[in-house]
């Protein structure tokens, strides 16, 4: 990616950052922030931007940059341009590891993720099992296939621990699995930003495997690459950051469909820079789209992922309407 493309991203993702610490039910001016900031100046506008806004910024930021690295490592590995985070599962292993945990009063915030990257390792697993056992353990579609299959199961498996839930815990459980960063607190971005930085790293690092995959299946093998281990690397990887993201904002569809296209759009074809291209925009878009949900109908707040949702729509079907 030319400097230029990161310099203008970068320009855009902070312009983006200021919008998103000023706007708000209570608007407040590029000064008041800047003050705010150093912790001079009004002290609720210092409560707002401190307390409020800046956690819920750093939180879009790093759900964003995670979900846009993790689609951009599956659609190269698996060599399909539909392909996003939650496809093998794991939004809905994580999402069943996390019930599970508040089901069992687990409440401790670096906890929670654990259960839930659990959750979404094990969804990740058993796809590739039934991909394994359907003689298809790389090819996309059988692997599709088994991630629309464990979605559905691990949607079943949420509702039957929901079913008898206190009503509050129902409720909490449904707007947390539409997505949301609204609850974003330090200590939860802290353990967050650890667990994308260990998937971020081996992403990087798996870059050029993934660059050799995207030539398929049989030229990789001929080029020397032990193609089932490589993918399962990939997908692990891409599922950890996927699953921390689900156990810290919920469910959030989309950005890792949309985010690679907007990178490779610019003419970059190497995965590690479509990787860390991703990561920049998938952060302004989450950004951009958390801004949308607290100021589209205030003072009511919409869900994020069903912002994303009518953002992704769109973008899919305009996708497959060019593969066809």
């Amino acid at each position: 990616m030319r400097t230029a493309l990161w310099v203008g991203g970068l320009v855009v993702l902070l312009a983006l950052c200021a919008l998103a610490v000023a706007l708000g039910p209570v608007a407040l001016s590029l000064r008041e922030v800047r003050d705010a900031l150093v912790g001079v100046g009004d002290p609720n506008a210092i409560a707002i931007v401190r307390a409020i806004r800046l956690p819920r910024l750093t939180l879009a930021l790093i759900v964003g940059a995670a979900l846009g690295m993790a689609g951009a490592a599956l659609q190269g590995s698996l060599r399909n341009a539909l392909a996003e985070p939650y496809l093998l599962g794991v939004s809905g292993g994580a999402a069943v590891g996390a019930v599970l945990a508040f089901g069992a009063g687990v409440r401790d915030a670096s906890a929670i993720p654990i259960f839930a990257c659990l959750g979404g390792g094990a969804a990740v697993g058993a796809v590739l099992l039934i991909a394994r056992a359907a003689g298809g353990r790389a090819d996309a579609r059988v692997l599709i296939m088994a991630g629309v299959i464990m979605g559905a199961f691990a949607n079943a498996v949420i509702m039957v621990v929901l079913a008898n839930a206190p009503p509050n815990t129902v409720r909490g459980a449904v707007w947390w699995m539409m997505g949301s960063v609204a609850d974003a607190g330090w200590a939860q971005i802290r353990w967050l930003a650890a667990y994308v930085l260990v998937g971020a790293i081996a992403l990087l690092l798996l870059a050029r495997q993934i660059d050799v995959l995207a030539l398929g299946e049989e030229p990789a093998a001929a080029l020397g690459l032990d193609v089932d281990r490589s993918a399962r690397r990939i997908y692990l990887a891409s599922s950890l950051l996927a699953a921390a993201t689900v156990a810290a904002a919920g469910l959030i569809g989309f950005v890792g469909l949309m985010v690679p296209h907007i990178v490779r759009a610019f003419g970059v074809r190497r995965h590690r820079a479509i990787v860390a291209g991703a990561a920049l925009v998938g952060a302004a878009l989450l950004v951009a789209a958390d801004l949308v949900a607290r100021t589209a109908m205030p003072p009511a707040e919409l869900p994020l992922g069903a912002v994303t949702a009518l953002l992704g729509v769109p973008f899919f079907l305009l996708r497959i309407r060019k593969l066809a």
